[in-house]
């Protein structure tokens, strides 16, 4: 069920959440949060995520829901990871709403949708600017007694500020004619530049550009790039361990660092890092290319994934045909597919690989790190076109549910059931910007009521097999490669490049196993690139084994910018520009 079930209990506790007029002048679609905490630390719509240290939250739709007019969280709503508010322990909790805004599209396929809008935030519910919620209060709660508790969202998260232009960095934004006549309204897509050393100095050189795909991202991604040192007065924050990680190691990999400050100033460590790649970007021994992060948050998530979908659009033909000739036109790219190349991790990762295959003559290389499912028979722990059920192991007499996220020494941090409850109270209809709605989304067809049509029921985990069907021709890479290879082989050959650590946090090495398989049998051509595995590192380890993980992804460009700069020079085709660019 889609909405989720109806919990039946006998209690009677019950929230009524309402909006002042001078608040929002109303009537807003959108999504009713309550969130519960017994951690004081911070806001409780903060608190909210797939591991052991979450908090409660529980979720109803809206619709036209006028000032003064209360929407209802009572007993019978589906909560996270708790399934009604009947459950709560009495005691003393802090207890705040929100309210995540929907706006309505009108598309060009006949569907009219309501969905929350990126507003400069990533698609994170409890950052998005309009969104109403309500001041924190610490009350007493006791879901046997017949209460009934009043909680007014009484503030509006306030727009980002915009970001600023410095010597280096350039911030591009286009209004796409593509996603925006899909759309039915105006729709817009952008980047972070970055300008190799030299480039004001030399108006007649044109660059090579090396795309970064992942998360979105107001700056670039981590590190970032500071032009400045580091801030002597920065108050320190330890290392983010805790929740997903028990300790340091279990993130880092094999070796963790022996300065402490590692564990105790993490965010120096990262502002020393910034420094140090603006340090390197401008020396004398880096490459010189132009360095995109594309921003392309969407109606379902942070990024759209760079490629066309049913439910999603036409984002990657909006990237490649329009953003990508706007930027190398305006910061005098070369232009040219031999000349191009991608890198990122996860997200990034599968959007890299997958663009490479899906535009395979407008790029010339892909450094995919920890990719996304790239074969389905390993979506994580569930093969789509055999298991039964994606929640639980297939088993006459018993029920096992099948982990979603393990540390790097193999212990199971959430299961993927609890995570998609934890969207399917977030958002109905792949509303969540969630992770996991958004591979259901992206992959899927569109369902009779315009919304995404998943392949398992977020609720019970059953798999839907014609679905999944249609995810193996459309979206499956290893299988779309191998259906394709006698096309693509030629136009791919010494392209691909994966990096995943054996103990990947969401077992993404298992599908690239199955794509090596594949990739090393080829012929005709073979495909000439390269699998690596990292010994016990997890989420996206990207090659280095010299450093543990935390350190080494920020460093990441520093790494890889030389291998794409030897891969260019060598591949160039005749008569190619491979000198202005070389100073």
């Amino acid at each position: 069920m889609d909405n989720g079930d109806k919990v039946v209990t006998n209690c009677k506790l019950k929230f009524r959440i309402l909006y002042p007029q001078r608040a929002f002048e109303g009537p807003i679609d959108g999504r009713v949060l309550l969130i519960v905490s017994d951690d004081e630390s911070k806001e409780p719509r903060f608190q909210i995520n797939n591991y052991p240290d979450t908090q409660l939250i529980f979720g109803v739709d809206v619709d036209a829901l006028k000032p003064e007019e209360e929407a209802v969280i009572d007993c019978g709503i589906f909560g996270y990871p708790l399934r009604s508010i009947s459950e709560i322990p009495p005691g003393e909790y802090w207890v705040q709403a929100l309210l995540h805004v929907y706006e309505t599209f009108h598309r060009s396929d006949g569907f009219t949708l309501k969905l929350p809008m990126d507003r400069g935030e990533g698609q994170k519910w409890n950052m998005a600017p309009g969104n109403l919620y309500s001041t924190p209060v610490k009350m007493w709660l006791d879901p046997s007694s017949d209460e009934t508790i009043e909680i007014l969202l009484d503030n509006i998260i306030p727009p980002f500020p915009e970001p600023e232009d410095t010597k280096y960095i350039k911030h591009v934004r286009i209004q796409s004619k593509l996603l925006t006549e899909f759309w039915g309204r105006p729709m817009h897509l952008g980047a972070v530049v970055l300008l190799p050393w030299g480039w004001e100095e030399h108006p007649e050189a044109r660059y090579p550009v090396m795309i970064w795909h992942g998360h979105f991202n107001h700056n670039l991604y981590a590190p970032g790039f500071r032009e400045v040192p580091p801030d002597p007065d920065l108050e320190p924050e330890p290392y983010p361990v805790g929740g997903l990680y028990k300790n340091a190691k279990d993130y880092v990999g094999r070796d963790v660092p022996k300065d402490r400050r590692f564990y105790e100033e993490y965010n120096r460590f990262e502002q020393e890092y910034a420094y140090k790649f603006y340090k390197d970007w401008t020396s004398p021994r880096f490459p010189r290319m132009i360095l995109v992060c594309i921003q392309h948050a969407t109606q379902f998530f942070d990024d759209s994934y760079a490629v066309n979908s049913a439910n999603m659009g036409p984002w990657g033909d909006a990237i490649n045909y329009e953003l990508i000739p706007y930027i190398e036109e305006k910061f005098r790219g070369i232009g040219e597919g031999w000349a191009r190349v991608m890198y990122g991790g996860s997200t990034g990762g599968w959007e890299a690989l997958a663009v490479q295959v899906f535009y395979p003559d407008y790029y010339n290389g892909c450094w995919a790190i920890s990719p996304d499912p790239i074969d389905f028979r390993a979506f994580t722990l569930v093969n789509i076109y055999e298991d039964e059920n994606a929640y639980y192991i297939d088993s006459r007499w018993k029920r096992t549910p099948r982990p979603r996220t393990r540390s790097t020494v193999g212990e199971s941090i959430c299961t993927l059931e609890e995570v998609n409850h934890k969207e399917l109270v977030l958002g109905t209809k792949g509303r969540s910007g969630g992770q996991r709605d958004v591979w259901l989304t992206l992959f899927g067809p569109v369902r009779e009521d315009g919304y995404p049509k998943h392949v398992w029921d977020k609720m019970t985990g059953k798999i839907d097999r014609s679905v999944a069907e249609y995810m193996r021709e459309n979206w499956d890479l290893r299988h779309i490669m191998e259906r394709d290879w006698k096309e693509l082989g030629p136009k791919l050959k010494g392209k691909i490049r994966i990096f995943v650590g054996d103990m990947d946090n969401s077992f993404l090495n298992n599908a690239v196993y199955l794509m090596e398989e594949f990739l090393e049998s080829t012929k005709d051509p073979y495909y000439d690139g390269v699998v690596e595995y990292g010994d016990r590192y997890g989420h996206c380890w990207f090659g280095d084994n010299s450093q543990p993980y935390a350190i080494s992804r920020l460093t990441v460009t520093q790494q890889l910018a030389p291998q794409m700069r030897e891969h260019l020079l060598k591949t160039a085709p005749p008569g190619a520009d491979t000198k202005s660019w070389i100073y």
